[in-house]
């Protein structure tokens, strides 16, 4: 099978549909199938090109087997509605153009975040007659607007009509929450369509490992208990809370709140901390993929950050399933949904109210003066990862598009070590009996 993928975000890029594009592509050439996948030149989150990359009209590469073509975007760093719809804009008329230069595609898929990309994906597979699959990441306008980028406007119903026209054109929908599903079927999307593959994590990269002491005397962390905060500081996170809570945290010279990232809220963020002279707060530049490991081993506690708004009940942060991988305690501040349930579920972390500065605090001295808890939070964690295997999850995906049955999709699957098309599920696994765990003061999940 030939698979014709357009996605805005590709390697060396490192967020969240980078990397799921990336992980299951390459598996898709290890098990035999050709793919293709049309994006931009890397430029995520700054909204500048990588060192060493040119924004080319047209360019040629090869990863991991995958046939990559590059094509010239707009570039613009994601502050303000304007100069990122033309960033939006200029991919989906370059990517269109690039996708029609693969020989023989079997079908195409297009990922969201922003649906701009699906529109291509949309065209690509109608002018060349191929099946339409929509990859559903977000739910794109209604993030956007949830953060304050974008008001209720005409332009934002016009997006919204275009959403569920994409919807109802897809051969398949892949969404990654059951969320996202179930919100797409209360709108009138056949649910027969759809299924579901959430991300996941390489489990032969992100392991159960030591502090890496190197590693931590670079980051000037030795000897501290580590709330790490790894991935995109942006308007989705409200991590400005965080900061508060380091505040509150100033008489604990044992706890330090390890920023590594990029995105644009950081430039204030660092701005911040050095009004308010937060020495147990750093920030440091992004670091590559394969350095994301040793990253992890620096942290004793995972903190997964989400401004407080009913659209991110949704959303599962991917940061989650490495943290799991990597066997590290998780504390999750958002609105209770998707991510909060899977906590609950494997018992490997705490939940604290979206943006409550107060009730993370709280939770953080919690962590830091008990470290067994810690461990035996950080134990269930890893337990509960093979259940988000890349291996897994990559071979449902490809079962999807090759049109194997849709039901079983909604399923996380534990780990396999090969990829065959079409696969039997395996049932999954049972939720611990233990009782969640909730830091003071959350909120109890409805029945």
């Amino acid at each position: 099978m030939h698979v014709l993928f357009l996605t805005d975000n590709f390697p060396p890029e490192t967020n969240a549909p980078a990397t799921r594009t990336h992980e299951h592509a390459r598996r898709w050439v290890r098990a035999g199938h050709r793919v293709t996948v049309v994006t931009g030149a890397p430029n995520f989150p700054a909204g500048k090109l990588h060192d060493g990359w040119r924004n080319r009209w047209f360019a040629r590469e090869e990863l991991d087997g995958i046939q990559v073509i590059r094509v010239k975007t707009f570039i613009s760093a994601n502050q303000g509605t304007l100069l990122r719809t033309l960033d939006y804009l200029s991919f989906m008329v370059a990517g269109f153009l690039g996708a029609l230069v693969p020989r023989r595609p079997d079908l195409v898929v297009a990922t969201s975040p922003q649906f701009f990309t699906a529109v291509a994906g949309w065209a690509v597979a109608a002018l060349r007659r191929k099946r339409f699959v929509f990859e559903l990441r977000d739910l794109w306008p209604a993030s956007i607007a949830a953060v304050g980028a974008l008001r209720q406007s005409r332009f934002l119903r016009a997006m919204e009509r275009v959403e569920l026209f994409l919807y109802r054109r897809a051969w398949r929908i892949v969404a990654v929450t059951n969320a996202f599903r179930d919100d797409l079927i209360a709108r009138g999307i056949d649910g027969s369509k759809i299924a579901v593959v959430t991300n996941g994590v390489d489990l032969d990269s992100y392991v159960p490992r030591g502090r890496d002491a190197d590693t931590a005397r670079r980051y000037g962390v030795e000897g501290r208990t580590v709330i790490g905060y790894l991935g995109t500081h942006g308007m989705a996170h409200a991590l400005e809370k965080v900061l508060d809570a380091a505040e509150a945290l100033r008489d604990r010279d044992d706890v330090h709140f390890l920023f590594v990232g990029d995105g644009a809220a950081k430039r204030e963020l660092v701005t911040e901390r050095e009004r308010r002279g937060l020495d147990n707060v750093s920030f440091h530049a992004p670091v590559a993929k394969d350095a994301m490991p040793a990253l992890w081993s620096l942290c004793d506690v995972a903190l997964v950050h989400l401004k407080d708004t009913p659209v991110f009940e949704t959303v599962i942060p991917s940061k989650i399933f490495e943290a799991m991988g990597s066997g590290r305690t998780i504390l999750f501040a958002g609105p209770a949904g998707e991510a909060s349930r899977i906590l609950e579920d494997a018992d490997c972390g705490l939940c604290v109210p979206a943006e409550d500065s107060a009730a993370l605090a709280a939770a953080v001295r919690r962590l830091a003066d008990d470290p067994a808890e810690r461990s035996s939070l950080a134990t269930n964690a890893h337990r509960a990862a093979p259940r988000y295997g890349r291996d897994a999850l990559a071979a449902r995906m490809l079962e999807v598009l090759g049109g194997g049955p849709l039901e079983a999709a909604t399923e996380t699957a534990p780990r396999a070590s090969h990829i065959a098309a079409p696969v039997d599920p395996p049932p999954a696994l049972p939720a611990p009996p233990q009782a969640p765990r909730r830091a003071s003061g959350a909120p109890r999940e409805p029945a």
